[in-house]
This record gives C-alpha cells, structure tokens and sequence, in this order.
C-alpha cells in the first residue's frame, strides 16, 4: 500500500507498513555541494508529480568508527548529494493535530544520521504522535568556524528541518504547535542548544535531552584554531573554498586524526587548554556571537527557552562505552585516572574517591568520565533551569538497567536507552542484547509519549531540594533522590 503527502516543494509517496504511513527521504534543503558545501542551508528547488519516498535517502557524509566503536554503533553510509533529507512516521495523513517528535541523532557531531535502524519509529506513530528523524552536516563540513562561510552550518541544517516541520507537518497530521525535539548525546547536544537560539525557539514547545546538555560548545578562538590546523594539515586555506576542494575522505582522514588527538595526548602550546579540556568534540557548536551568542547552560540560566518543557537525564554509567567497546579499560592505571582528574580541574582527593569507590583504575575512570561528561552537565541544566524565572516543567531521569553485551562489561552504558525509548529492542542486534526486559521499554516510550502530548513525564518535576529521579529499571522504574550525590559534591564549582 501507499500513502501520499503533499509539501512545499511537491507531492510525494510513501509506504505503509504495519499500519504506519513511513515518509523517507524527504529532502528538506538542497544539496549542500559544489559551491554550497559550506553554505547556509538553502531551500529545495521543487519537483512535479509525486516523489517516491519510500527508502531512505543518502546520508551526511561522514568517516567510519574504529574498530570496537564500529561494532557497538552500527550506521548505515548511503552516498548521494541530497542528504539534507528526513524522514516521516504518521498514523495516517488524514489525521489531525497530532503531537510531533523531531529526533536530532547523536554521534559526536561526526557521526549518524537519521537513518539508523535504532531510529525506526513506527513505534510513536502506533501512540498517536508523528515522528521525524533527520540528517545534518558534519565534523569539518557542519562546524568548522572557516572564513567565507557561515558559523554553525550543522545548526542552521537542524534549523531548517525544524522549519520545513513547522511549514509541512500538518500535512501528515501533525500539530506544528506540539512541536518536541528529542536527541542523544550529540542530538542532545544540539537539542539544549537549540533552546538557546532565538531563531530556533519559535519552532519547538518541548524539549528531550538524552545523555547531552548545554556545556559542549567551541569558543571562536578555539574553533578557529582547530580549522587552521585541520587547513594547514590538508595543504590548502582555512576558509570556504579551500576545504570544499579537499575530496571528502582525505578532510574526513584529518579530521579523525585532530579528534584522536585531542582525545589523546594533545601538544597543549598548539590547542590550548580550552580545547584539551573539550577533548575529543573539536567539531561542535561554537559560540559565535551570532547565531550562539554563549553557551546554552548559561543561556537557560538566563531564562533562554524557559517557555519549554524539559526532560533532561543520562544513563548510570554512560562512559562504560567508550572504555569497554574498544577494549582499553583493563588497560587503565592509576596515573591515567589521575591525569584525567586534572585535565578537567580535580583535585588527587577526588581521583581519591572514585578510586575507592571501584574495583579497578578503569572502572574507576568510566565513573569518573561519566560524571564530567554526561552526569554533572545535565545537574547543571537542570539547576539552570531552577535558577531561571518562569521556567517551564523540568523532568530528570536516570537509565540504570545494565546490559549483559560484551560479558556484561558495558553495563548502563552509553547509548544503551535508545532502542527503549523507540520500543524498538527488535532482534537484539543493538546495545541491549536479546533478551532486554520489553517492561522497561514499554514505560519508556510511555513516558516519552506523555511528554511530548501533555508536557508532563508522569513523576514529580525536578527541584534542587530533592533532586528527584525516575530510575529506569528492572523489574520496575523508581523514583530516587539525589542518585549522584555520592560523587556530585566532589565538582562544587566545577564545569557551572
């Protein structure tokens, strides 16, 4: 069967599947090519007759994971130019005023697309919401601060998708008006970010952050850096027309070898300590002064989106991920715990503690990674957001079932709540593994439903006296209070 839709730039045809009408590879901009590989995004000319919309449309061009990183986050790689595109899940086209789910994807704004097999979601279109996922430009070709083009492009891409929702939406059933953006990491990111644009706030009510807040952004000084290094390395001029003469795998090889370094050990008279301290995320949000003026946690300290509800939380043991996947966390000591305590402000007492608190240098630095990049971020959001006038509902939550992949090692790990929120465990292919408890799934995507339509998660809203959680679990969720305090207090002062 098929189903059709009609958008500003023409009519297109889709599938229905199960029920579900599915809309993919819906271009929502034009190819961002040849002289426009480093613009702003522009509108796609219109097409007659009705496009087929039924596979999904090329993805952002982007390099490869490493090995282990490779096997944990599976992504597909379609080539094509017109990757500026999205796609649709609706319960019909004949419905009306439907709450709407944009997904932005995660992947260290280098990696991902709205593609993935994790992201099919069918699933909120059977509770009565219409979904998106979309593409945007990445590393080099979304973010890097060059001369000749626009700040931010990756932004500006997720700007555009949201408007061409606003100005499409209904006609797929959705409301323009119960507009939430949702994201993982990267995705959650940029969803806190977004919350701190002006021009970007008009086009959302409520917003979802799932293991991403408002700290990760570049300063303009250090964003310029990076792209003279990343220009000088690759032989041609840090600006426009420079890069968009790199073929694209010789930029995505240099551009790879800047992250590894940074997440290495970087020469810190060439980066700085700004940028040592941001690690391996050189291609991020930078504060440009126009289109982000500061970063989004003082943004909303401000009072910056304080019209939208927010749900804000991470998972229990998020930097397991990246320690585990490839095979590096029995290869920690003592001196590496410790040097990361310093590269981000701690003391040796605090290197103290999580040492304490662990079996083993490495677990030790999964939980101290944890906190300085997911953790006490997302605290801070949420204080922000108490701190600020008239602020709308705020929800924390917290993911703590822990996965039994690679030995049961990952544990609650990164990326781990996914395939939940999308009621999409599927064949166990995924993080979770075969045999993940559907219970904690079906209260997931419940509760992610329930915001989106009403803007309350279903648990009493966050305050900075109680610090209240919902703890994602087996057999059942709970509410907790202050689940962090144990390490929270040990980062008073820090990353605010």
């Amino acid at each position: 069967m098929q189903a059709e839709a009609t958008t500003t730039s023409g009519r297109v045809s889709g599938a229905v599947e199960d029920g579900v009408s599915v809309f993919r590879g819906i271009p929502y901009a034009a190819p961002p090519v040849g002289d426009a590989a480093f613009a702003a995004p522009r509108p796609h000319e219109p097409w007659t007759g009705v496009r087929e919309a039924v596979e999904y449309g090329p993805t952002a061009p982007h390099p490869s994971y490493e090995d282990g990183m490779a096997e944990a986050l599976p992504e597909r790689s379609i080539p094509g130019d017109d990757y500026l595109n999205l796609n649709v899940w609706t319960p019909g086209t004949g419905q009306r005023g439907l709450p709407v789910m944009v997904w932005i994807h995660g992947g260290a704004f280098t990696n991902g697309s709205g593609a993935e097999a994790a992201y099919e979601a069918s699933a909120f279109a059977r509770g009565g919401a219409v979904a998106v996922t979309l593409n945007y430009r990445l590393g080099a070709e979304g973010f890097a601060l060059v001369d000749g083009a626009p700040a931010n492009r990756g932004l500006l891409d997720q700007i555009a998708a949201l408007e061409w929702v606003r100005d499409n939406i209904a006609g797929f059933g959705g409301d323009p008006d119960r507009v939430t953006v949702f994201g993982e990491s990267a995705g959650a990111m940029s969803v806190v970010t977004l919350m701190a644009i002006p021009r970007a706030r008009a086009l959302f009510r409520r917003a979802i952050a799932q293991s991403g807040a408002g700290h990760t952004t570049v300063a303009a000084e250090d964003a310029a850096t990076v792209a003279r290094v990343l220009a000088e390395r690759l032989g041609v001029r840090p600006d426009a027309a420079g890069l968009a003469g790199v073929p694209r795998k010789r930029l995505h090889e240099e551009q790879s070898r800047i992250v590894a370094e940074l997440r290495g050990a970087p020469e810190r008279e060439l980066w700085g300590e700004r940028l040592i301290r941001l690690g391996a995320l050189p291609f991020a949000p930078t504060v440009d002064g126009e289109l982000l003026d500061r970063r989004p946690v003082d943004a909303l300290r401000s009072g910056a989106g304080a019209d939208k509800d927010l749900l804000i939380g991470t998972t229990t043991e998020e930097y397991r991920l990246f320690l585990v996947a490839p095979g590096i966390i029995d290869h920690i000591r003592d001196v590496h715990l410790q040097g990361q305590a310093r590269r981000i402000g701690l003391g040796p007492e605090a290197a103290g503690v999580y040492a304490g608190r662990n079996d083993s240098p490495g677990d030790a630095l999964a939980e101290l990674g944890t906190d300085a990049v997911f953790r006490i971020p997302a605290y801070r959001a949420l204080e922000a957001r108490a701190a600020a006038p008239g602020a709308g509902r705020t929800f924390g939550y917290e993911f703590a079932w822990r996965s039994p992949r690679m030995g049961g090692r990952l544990g609650a790990c990164h990326g781990l709540e996914i395939p939940f929120v999308f009621d999409n465990l599927g064949d166990g292919r995924n993080l979770a593994g075969p045999q993940a408890p559907q219970r904690i799934a079906d209260d997931m995507h419940a509760a992610w439903l329930r915001f989106a339509a009403e803007g309350d998660a279903g648990w009493p809203e966050w305050d900075p006296r109680r610090r209240p959680f919902l703890r994602f679990d087996a057999p059942e969720a709970v509410l907790a209070e202050d689940p962090g305090e144990a390490t929270r207090r040990l980062w008073d002062g820090l990353l605010d």
